[in-house]
């Protein structure tokens, strides 16, 4: 791909110019059948997914805080397709950060330049389903590999992945990370749950029936706490933040422009501004190295953020923003995706507490 036709900064105008079409297709990302295949080519062709990974992997290399204006810009544009984007960017990471070279020189290139689609299964590893006694996707060692049996529940893309970065677990407490191909006998991808918000990202669980998989798709493990190791560890944390106030800039920016022919509203409009853009840099501070910010805290005002800017915007938008097919009552339901979308426990328990009354 030429690098002209690369956005190779936040700041590039081809960078609005790709965030003003996502914008006017947004609303067409709905149901299940509405996978927003056209975002992500126009994505990969603005070369978005290289901006993620290194040079010496196909990337551009952007800086931690380059990703998150990045990805800022994405989400105020349309949520669907960037929040699809992240779980791509997930198996990228993992898949280029892992010791055994096989998965990367298979899937890489093919991955970054939009020819095919990765995504990940590793929720049942980190804050879905860990109550439970049994593993839901268990791994058995054998003379081949690993034969993988069960399931991982939420996966994004899911119907639409020619590659699955999914974990599973060893009856000892291991656990191991794989690049796992569709095209593998027994691997049974759903089509998608019809959810509140978010659908056309075809979310749905993947199932395992004696899936035989060898070393070369091994990307970690065997070992504990395998979410811990390589390039792209942890979940949640400031990229889900960063959603969440992509999503809070858009409500409010509609607010503001309510408020240029509406007086009445333009105090609020200012307020609501100003909170958002000091929620902003204080995440771009986060992104950037600085340890005075506190992850959880950011979390717990972006969610709050993201659900007042959006009724706010519901509000000034009156009957007309209730309407089936109106962006804000799009974002209000899109808002609440923030309190179950990898929401840390003392995040949900805080909020919980505030929504009861309940004071410290």
């Amino acid at each position: 791909m030429p690098t002209s036709s690369l956005i190779c900064s936040p700041s590039d105008k081809s960078m609005h110019q790709l965030c003003e079409t996502l914008r006017q297709w947004s609303l067409r990302w709905n149901g299940v059948s509405d996978w927003p295949a056209e975002a992500l080519r126009a994505c990969a062709d603005a070369g978005v997914y290289r901006w993620f990974l290194p040079p010496s992997s196909g990337g551009l290399g952007w800086s931690d805080e380059d990703q998150t204006r990045g990805y800022l810009q994405l989400s105020a544009a349309d949520l669907t397709t960037t929040f699809v984007i992240t779980q791509l960017v997930g198996a990228m990471r993992r898949i280029a950060g892992s010791e055994n070279p096989t998965p990367a020189s298979r899937w890489l290139e093919k991955l970054v330049a939009g020819e095919a689609f990765g995504t990940v299964g590793i929720s049942h590893l980190t804050t879905s389903r860990r109550h439970l006694a049994k593993p839901v996707l268990l791994a058995t060692e054998n003379a081949d590999g690993f034969v993988l049996n069960g399931m991982s529940p939420w996966v994004t893309g899911v119907p639409h992945g020619d590659v699955y970065v999914v974990g599973a677990s060893l009856d000892d407490g291991r656990e191991l990370l794989a690049a796992v191909p569709r095209s593998l006998p027994g691997v049974d991808p759903f089509p998608g749950t019809e959810l509140v918000a978010l659908s056309a990202s075809c979310t749905d669980k993947l199932v395992f029936d004696q899936v035989q998989i060898d070393a070369s798709m091994l990307i970690a493990g065997p070992i504990e706490n395998v979410m811990r190791t390589g390039s792209g560890a942890g979940t949640g944390g400031l990229q889900t933040s960063t959603l969440a106030i992509g999503l809070s800039t858009a409500a409010v920016d509609f607010l503001a422009g309510e408020a240029n022919k509406r007086p009445e509203l333009q105090s609020v409009a200012n307020e609501m501004q100003s909170e958002v853009k000091l929620l902003a840099n204080d995440l771009i501070h986060a992104a950037s190295g600085d340890t005075s910010c506190d992850a959880a805290e950011l979390r717990g005002r972006a969610n709050r953020m993201a659900l007042r800017s959006t009724q706010a915007a519901l509000t000034a938008a009156k009957g007309a923003g209730y309407v089936q097919g109106h962006p804000v009552g799009k974002w209000c339901r899109e808002a609440l995706f923030f309190l179950v979308w990898s929401c840390p426990q003392p995040v949900t328990q805080a909020y919980l507490c505030e929504l009861a009354g309940i004071q410290d």
